[in-house]
């Protein structure tokens, strides 16, 4: 098997602008595997530490005096690359060494031992051997933490095209829903000037009910029904609404306040009228008592832990006891390395559990996450519908298609 030969770490910056950290790691002194760290605006409680005492700086001091412990491991052994990560860091969230680090660095071995064994990279990790194409899952209109003041307090307002048949199929029919939203938008207001969030969702100025029913007239002007060849889903990212001293959910755009119990209200009503596919986040991160509530209302549609979960293994379990939700996303970077990350993924699948494979806010154009996402049976890929570092994703479920290695969509 392939053996790491040399790494080198970089800092290099995302789609938002900010420092990260890049690694290249090159095995038999010839293939390069390279990975950059994304970087989340809305992130839990209990994810991993990007960098250590959040400066990129001291991760990338700490890997480039570590980088020797490396060399000579095989690329494609996740365990031992991770024994030697323990080693320097020993803390539950990489607080010593940069949850980033991690990320990189086991990201880019796997790329490189895949490059050595003329391998795709979803082979190396695979979790079973019937592989599926995840739906694209993708951000049309942007608020919270990832637009600014005036957007609607919802985070995300996301399109999966479940009629869709292949890859290409339901990008185009992702992308042609996002172009109909910015014709509606500026045929309603003269005045919007095409301003888009971190993740490409189109970032007008108006409350979550406008938001969502300009949303749904796109689609159905496109001629699709929702629901059927073309679901809704929304982020509702509750943990930046949740007021722990109130104990309440303050909605500072809309200018509206939920208890608990209104906000599971306020969740189902909007599930039910949109037919959500999908519904993130809708109570805050340690909600999950509530969040159970909203699961077993609703089994058709993936009510799902981002925050409640943090693609963190003993946090899953603790949902899957409570039956807090029937999907969980996946950010690698949020559990830290990939071997914590297809831990975290074999535990859902086993609980029937569905995963959902995704990026971040601050994004690069590295596309290992569509292999990913395939490599754990997810059910979809939440990667955005436009912007480079979200095409990149994208792109490679296409080039994927090619291989004939994969036999048609997740059931869904």
């Amino acid at each position: 098997m392939p053996k790491i030969s040399s790494i080198k770490a970089r800092l290099v910056y995302n789609s938002r602008g900010s420092k990260t950290i890049e690694i290249d790691v090159i095995s038999d002194k010839r293939y390069l595997g390279r990975a950059c760290a994304p970087s989340g605006a809305s992130v839990g409680k209990y994810e991993a530490q990007s960098f250590v005492d959040n400066k990129p700086e001291k991760s990338l001091q700490i890997i480039t005096k570590n980088i020797k412990k490396f060399v000579g491991l095989e690329a494609d052994d996740l365990k031992s690359i991770q024994r030697q990560i323990r080693k320097i860091d020993h803390t539950n969230n990489y607080s010593k060494i940069g949850g980033s680090v991690a990320y990189a660095l086991t990201i880019a071995s796997v790329d490189s031992a895949a490059k050595a064994l003329d391998e795709p990279f979803f082979k190396m990790i695979s979790q079973t051997k019937q592989w599926k194409f995840p739906f694209p899952l993708g951000n049309i209109l942007g608020g919270g933490a990832h637009a600014g003041p005036g957007t609607p307090d919802i985070q995300e307002i996301l399109v999966c095209s479940i009629g869709a048949k292949t890859p290409r199929e339901s990008i185009e029919m992702n992308l042609a829903v996002h172009k109909e939203l910015g014709k509606t938008l500026q045929s309603d207001n003269p005045r919007f000037t095409n301003g888009r969030g971190d993740e490409g969702g189109w970032a007008p100025e108006m409350d979550n009910e406008q938001a969502l029913e300009i949303s749904a007239k796109a689609i159905e002007s496109l001629g699709y029904t929702i629901g059927k060849e073309v679901a809704l889903g929304i982020d509702f990212a509750s943990t930046t609404q949740w007021n722990e001293k109130k104990k309440k959910y303050v909605y500072e755009r809309a200018g509206f306040e939920n208890t608990p119990e209104e906000q599971i209200d306020f969740a189902s009503n909007l599930i039910k009228k949109y037919k959500l596919i999908y519904a993130e986040d809708a109570l805050h991160e340690e909600a999950f008592n509530h969040m159970a509530i909203l699961a077993k209302k609703f089994p058709r549609t993936y009510v799902t832990g981002d925050d409640l979960t943090v693609t963190n293994p003993k946090i899953l379990k603790k949902a899957i006891s409570k039956k807090a939700c029937t999907g969980v996303i996946l950010k690698v970077n949020q559990a830290g390395s990939l071997y914590d990350a297809l831990e975290f993924a074999t535990i859902a699948s086993k609980n029937k559990i569905g995963v959902i494979t995704s990026h971040r806010s601050g994004e690069s154009t590295d596309h290992q996450i569509s292999h990913i996402g395939i490599a754990t049976g997810s059910k979809m890929l939440k990667v955005g519908v436009v912007g480079g570092e979200r095409v990149a994703k994208l792109n490679e479920l296409i080039r994927l298609s090619e291989h004939g290695l994969i036999s048609g969509m997740a059931e869904v």
